[in-house]
């Protein structure tokens, strides 16, 4: 039995979809940092950080990083399709899904809390900060639409595969915050349009609406 710490509405949405792709056993614990009735002291005991999505394996060792996890289940469930069997293919994926770690769930961060990156405590320097975020978090989603879209082709998905893998996942779930959507409606429509396909998905759409009713 796999145990996922997680919330609705949240990024643990992804490694939930992946662990129902994979066809595996698992329990949701409730946990997060903004939920004070969860079970946050449960997992922070298996994580310090107290981040979710965190995953505890059924040999009890611990995964967190939704990047990380997708990797994991990918490898460890090839059947699943959540990372592509081309060996460049799956290059570019590994690729995406590390991008969208490094560069737009950190700018997220920094828009959330501001005050942890600026020992300004003036409400305007932390709104200063939190804009800037947000202009960098949209720029970066736009490189990712610039460099990946064009792997979906005009019904596919990022993984250039007919269904939706480990890329597609962490895109449609982490493109819902901050903003981006909006802003990709503007500037990059036509991959807003990949991401809502995604999310109509009939496998994934059950996942969608159940954390975004």
């Amino acid at each position: 039995m796999h145990l996922l710490y997680g919330s609705q509405g949240s990024g643990s949405s992804i490694a939930e979809a992946a662990l129902e792709r994979c066809g595996v056993d698992f329990r949701v614990v409730r946990a997060s940092q903004w939920e004070p009735d969860s079970a946050i002291d449960e997992l922070r005991r298996v994580n310090p950080l107290g981040q979710i999505p965190t995953l505890v394996l059924p040999d009890g060792s611990v995964l967190t990083e939704s990047a990380a996890i997708l990797i994991h289940l990918g490898l460890a469930h090839p059947d699943s399709g959540l990372l592509p069997a081309d060996t460049a293919r799956r290059a570019q994926v590994l690729r995406g899904l590390v991008f969208i770690a490094a560069n737009c769930y950190s700018a997220i961060t920094q828009s959330d809390y501001p005050e942890r990156f600026t020992t300004d405590t003036a409400d305007a320097a932390r709104e200063a900060v939190r804009q800037a975020a947000r202009a960098q978090l949209h720029r970066h989603w736009e490189i990712f639409a610039d460099t990946f879209g064009a792997l979906a082709g005009e019904q596919g998905f990022l993984g250039g595969d007919s269904r939706p893998g480990a890329l597609d996942l962490m895109a449609a779930v982490v493109s819902r915050w901050s903003g981006t959507r909006a802003h990709l409606a503007q500037h990059r429509p036509g991959f807003l349009a990949v991401l809502q396909r995604i999310e109509a998905d009939p496998g994934l759409a059950p996942i969608f609406a159940r954390h975004w009713p």
